[in-house]
């Protein structure tokens, strides 16, 4: 099955593994409330795995991949295939099953923080970043590769086992610290991880497997030199391991760059490249010493988006690359995990979006052919091209767009608005928030359902959806916050939320895409021009600002970070299509304003996300992101303020980008630690390129069912005070509550305003001492 004889071979990097309908996030969420036991959680993972590859197999694809089912994330899983424990949990491994202790470190418990969520690669998909210190020791446990490898072996398939590369393992981990111990590069763990791998490989060849692949996508990254050299001794090592089957390193998610090189110059024997993402010439890659001797793993079908391929110029575009590297086998850029199953299974699509688009099920047809097509050439149904769909075009959105002038990206300064807002809004020093959702009942959710079907009238839903509305405004008013959201009891997602309402925009039935964990979404598709038909928000948060004299956020998704979080047309530049959505967003947010909404939150955190993986572009990028935040925020009134919810960053580029956003107020992700947001902060202030307006550094992560106590969160909020000034400080947990139970959520919040009130305090006397 691996081995490729006759012609051009086919295969994908990796598939979908939640379910065609979801069968394991129902399983995992029926376990984690104890309405399923563990052998019947273990039974529908090892289904999904088996129904995996044998319908794999029988599409004709010369090669199928293994080891890629996850019960929760994939990266957590290679680093414990390798024994890489963080040794905060070891304490809590005694009694447990390996499977709860492996929950544990991706769910923690209320006095157990989880490992972190970290976006991966600027997909919708977030991985539990692995924790490694001086300390770490490896060790193997690849019972359930082996395990998944026996079972399709009995079925006549063999597969090829996918596992994370040496080096992204480390790359992706973060570096923790030892008390006492000096802070350390997890790189020097290299030499300790490899003689694994090749202790993986040797039961691997002696099992009968031909082929690995390593996956290395941190090298689609900029890399430091040091980084690449500890690329190339680990491949030249695992490339002379004495008993091994062949070697395939992917590049994923982008250009492979001079990893590409340093692996033709390598004794590993195939390459995969994402030409989806980066399009290398022919003449790029003859370039490529010792290039023409490896397998080529051509990845033109893209698994981030799921538009179909033109087959005609990619089959060319395929003739002119096997010139050069004539054993080539015809794949997807990346893993399938990033797009939703089958386009079939969506009735309801337009014929003329639908005939465009491409899942899973679809990509893998695409490889099949083009393969065969590559082998014998194209058949009889290829000669007649299909009809060509324009996408569709309003000539208004186009006009509105071409009228656009700077001034309308502008407004007044900071300093003006500052005391506009301060004498419209009157909110103490250290303002207390949170940023947006509340939990959903399973009631409200089901009245959502039945709403979809037809069972439910229009005003009955909405009173249910009104009644949970108030009872969240009567929580905030019983905690004591200061500023109130309406809890968006009416989104079903964020994004899909405002995608049903927009013009241009097309949102599936059962295009369900993981998250991480039992976590999905269902984004949405731009297929052409965005306009906004009428208000979106408005009468829900006007609504809730009725029941309170307190002012109460409206709610909205930034245009940048609705192209990140859909499928985006590809016939236009990003930028246009950014502009397009910055429009429609300017709309509702004036209408928010005429409402009589005194703060606005547009929540950008793929501006960070989306940045591009190396330096070339990233101006430009940043250049136009931000023009597309301030086209959508600038339409309002000096004393209407406007928040935003962004992910900090290391990259002083960054930075200036988000204090170029112009918010009056920035909430920022803890997308590593609280604690290394404070000091960055800190750092960024004292060096002058640092947020000059309101900061809310999350102090508690919501994601974590951890419960912070007052005094840890009087620490922070003190130490977040000095880095920015209780002045410009605001109190607000790192993103929304809507995965928490109210449990969890309640006392946190309350420990939160209590460690306001003390920073408040503390700073009137300050104040009242000077």
């Amino acid at each position: 099955m691996v081995n490729v004889t006759d012609g051009f071979g086919s295969s994908v990097l990796g598939y979908p593994r939640i379910g065609p309908h979801r069968e394991l996030k129902r399983a995992l969420e029926a376990y984690w409330r104890g309405s399923l036991d563990r052998e019947e959680l273990l039974a529908v993972g090892r289904d999904i795995q088996d129904r995996q590859f044998s319908e794999l197999a029988a599409t004709g694809l010369t090669q199928v991949p293994g080891n890629t089912f996850s019960f929760y994330d994939h990266i957590l899983d290679n680093a414990l295939l390798f024994g890489a424990v963080p040794s905060r949990f070891e304490p809590h491994r005694e009694g447990l099953h390996p499977l709860d202790f492996y929950f544990l470190m991706a769910r923690g418990n209320p006095d157990l923080p989880p490992l972190e969520l970290v976006r991966f690669f600027g997909t919708n998909y977030h991985y539990r970043q692995p924790e490694l210190d001086a300390d770490t020791q490896f060790s193997l446990h690849p019972e359930a590769l082996l395990d998944e490898w026996d079972r399709a072996i009995a079925r006549g398939i063999e597969l090829r086992p996918v596992v994370l590369g040496p080096v992204s393992l480390l790359l992706l981990s973060k570096a923790g610290h030892v008390p006492g111990a000096e802070e350390f590069d997890t790189l020097t763990l290299l030499d300790k991880l490899l003689p694994f791998y090749e202790e993986l490989f040797e039961i691997l060849a002696k099992r009968g497997s031909t082929c690995v692949q390593l996956d290395e996508p941190c090298f689609t990254q900029e890399r430091s030199a040091t980084e690449l050299a500890a690329f190339e001794r680990a491949y030249q090592r695992l490339g002379k391991a004495p008993l091994r089957p062949r070697i395939l390193v992917t590049g994923q998610y982008g250009d492979f760059g001079e990893a590409l090189r340093i692996l033709a110059a390598s004794p590993v024997e195939a390459v995969g490249l994402d030409l989806s993402a980066y399009r290398m010439t022919p003449e790029e890659l003859s370039a490529i010493p010792g290039i023409s001797r490896k397998r080529l793993y051509a990845g033109v079908i893209s698994g981030t988006n799921i538009w179909r391929a033109d087959r005609y110029v990619t089959l060319n575009y395929l003739n002119s690359i096997a010139a050069i590297c004539p054993d080539l086998v015809v794949s997807t850029g990346t893993t399938l995990l990033h797009v939703p199953y089958d386009v079939l299974a969506e009735y309801d699509i337009e014929g003329n979006v639908a005939d465009r688009l491409a899942f899973a099920k679809q990509k893998v047809g695409e490889v099949v052919s083009l393969a065969k097509a590559l082998t014998e050439g194209p058949s009889e149904k290829w000669r007649k091209r299909p009809t060509e769909v324009h996408f569709k075009q309003k000539h208004a959105v186009r006009q509105r767009v071409y009228a656009i002038t700077p001034e309308m990206r502008e407004r007044e300064p900071y300093d003006v608005r500052r005391a506009a807002q301060q004498e419209r809004l009157n909110l103490p020093v250290v303002p207390t928030t949170t940023l947006g959702s509340f939990p959903q009942s399973g009631k409200l959710r089901q009245a959502r359902h039945e709403l979809a079907q037809g069972r439910l009238s229009e005003d009955d839903y909405r009173k249910q959806v009104e009644a949970e509305i108030e009872a969240t405004i009567r929580l905030q008013e019983d905690i004591g916050l200061d500023v109130f959201v309406h809890g968006e009891h009416e989104r079903n997602d964020m994004i899909q939320f405002f995608a049903e309402q927009l013009d241009g925009m097309a949102t599936t039935r059962f295009g369900w895409v993981q998250v991480y964990g039992s976590r999905c979404v269902r984004p949405p598709i731009i297929y052409g021009d965005v306009a906004r038909p009428g208000p979106m928000s408005v009468d829900w948060v006007s609504y809730a600002q009725s029941l309170t004299d307190k002012p109460v956020k409206g709610m909205v998704t930034g245009p940048v970070t609705m192209l990140a979080r859909s499928f985006v047309r590809q016939d236009q530049p990003l930028y246009e299509t950014a502009d397009q959505v910055a429009l429609a967003i300017r709309d509702e947010v004036v209408d928010l304003e005429k409402a009589g909404i005194a703060i606005i939150q547009v929540d950008e955190p793929a501006i960070r996300e989306l940045l591009p993986p190396r330096p070339e572009g990233r101006a430009e990028y940043l250049r136009w992101a931000v023009a597309a935040f301030r086209l959508a925020t600038s339409g309002v009134r000096a004393d209407t303020q406007i928040h935003t919810h962004i992910g900090y960053s290391g990259r002083t580029e960054v930075v200036d980008a988000i204090e170029q956003l112009d918010a009056d107020v920035t909430a920022i992700v803890a997308t590593r630690s609280i604690e290394w947001v404070l000091n960055a902060l800190k750092d960024d202030a004292a060096t002058g390129h640092g947020l000059s307006h309101g900061v809310g550094p999350g102090v508690y992560e919501s994601r974590s069912a951890r419960i912070p106590d007052i005094d840890e969160l009087d620490e922070l909020l003190t130490a977040a005070a000095e880095a920015v000034t209780p002045q410009r400080l605001w109190a607000n947990p790192d993103g929304g509550l809507k995965t928490r139970h109210y449990w969890q959520l309640d006392p946190s919040l309350r420990n939160m305003v209590a460690a306001a009130r003390r920073v408040r305090r503390r700073a009137a006397a300050e104040q009242s001492a000077t």
